[in-house]
């Protein structure tokens, strides 16, 4: 088996039909099987999809344990000679999985390549290029020339003689070689969504080169779901999840003075944003306690982050899966 393709469903399965749909209508050179593993069984839709598909193989999870567990449990049964991770809400529309075949068996130096994302209306989705890109977004910190350059200047971005390579490859599309999983051991599963694929990348950066072909594209549609950013705005420009990930990414990577670093970082821009708004409320004659939402957001995201605090310094064993009650995204959403 040249390639298997492994597919995490959760309450999905028109979106995974029409993926393998666009699999099944432009894949060719290579051999395939499919592995789509089900984080809802209850609630997945595998009779539709097996009816369609009947050489699918699938996994029933006892629980939603979300995308690395999941992905861990496929890549454990697969038998190809790659892998490839590939979300439920992507569309192919050329032959890529062919393509990136090829192209591994022609780069031995490559343990893992991606394909660039682009939304439904055929425009690029932008990525981070590097983990310090990655690191400097989480910074609370005025918008300035000056502040941008500075932070850069402690977080330089890498410069690789290779110009296909990067540092760490988006979870939508990952291809790389079966020993990628078994020298590794596939994702950490500290992380019950986001950050994995970072964290991870890491890793299998150690083995041998990541890298983007500028040839290599596919659809991500990018699926609503519980967990995704809402009420975006400067100072909560991530999701609560997503910064509990983010957090544990840095203290796995890069230890425990760097964690601190941004957990002080947080701590003290709370009085700095409310008395920004504040200031600016007074300025404007206005009242100055009004339109504090925003960083009420902010304040309550942050105490989150504190109730993981011990957790993620003392890296307990995860997932690091927030609670319902701790998902100010959706709960301000909705309020």
């Amino acid at each position: 088996m040249d390639v298997s393709i492994i597919i995490i469903n959760y309450r999905a399965p028109q979106l995974i039909l029409n993926c393998l749909n666009s699999i099944y209508k432009f894949t060719s050179g290579v051999t395939l099987e499919v592995i789509i593993v089900d984080n809802d069984p209850e609630n997945g839709g595998r009779a539709s999809i097996r009816e369609a598909y009947p050489d699918v193989r699938w996994i029933d999870m006892e629980f939603n344990s979300g995308f690395g567990i999941a992905n861990n449990a496929g890549m454990q049964v697969a038998t190809g000679t790659y892998f490839l991770l590939l979300n439920a809400d992507t569309l192919l529309t050329d032959n890529v999985i062919g393509r990136c075949f090829q192209r591994m068996n022609n780069r031995e130096d490559v343990i893992a390549c991606g394909a660039l994302q682009y939304y439904a209306d055929g425009t690029p989705m932008p990525f981070y290029k590097s983990f310090n890109e990655f690191r400097r977004t989480f910074f609370i910190l005025p918008p300035s020339g000056f502040i941008e350059k500075t932070v850069k200047n402690f977080y330089p971005d890498p410069n690789y003689a290779d110009p296909d390579q990067h540092d760490w490859l988006v979870g939508a599309f990952v291809f790389l070689r079966r020993e990628g999983f078994e020298k590794t051991g596939g994702f950490s599963e500290d992380f019950f969504m986001y950050g994995e694929d970072v964290e991870w990348s890491g890793r299998l950066g150690k083995l041998g080169k990541l890298c983007y072909f500028k040839d290599c594209t596919f659809i991500h549609l990018e699926n609503n779901n519980p967990f995704r950013r809402t009420n975006i705005s400067w100072i909560n420009r991530f999701s609560t999840q997503m910064q509990v990930s983010n957090f544990l990414w840095v203290r796995k990577q890069y230890g425990i003075f760097q964690y601190i670093l941004l957990i002080l970082h947080y701590i003290v821009m709370i009085p700095i944003v409310f008395s920004w708004k504040i200031g600016l409320n007074i300025t404007a004659l206005k009242n100055p306690f009004f339109g504090l939402r925003t960083q009420h957001i902010y304040l309550r995201k942050t105490l989150v982050l504190l109730k993981y605090f011990w957790k993620t310094l003392f890296l307990k064993n995860g997932p690091y899966r927030i609670k319902p009650y701790e998902n100010i995204d959706l709960l301000t959403a909705s309020a």
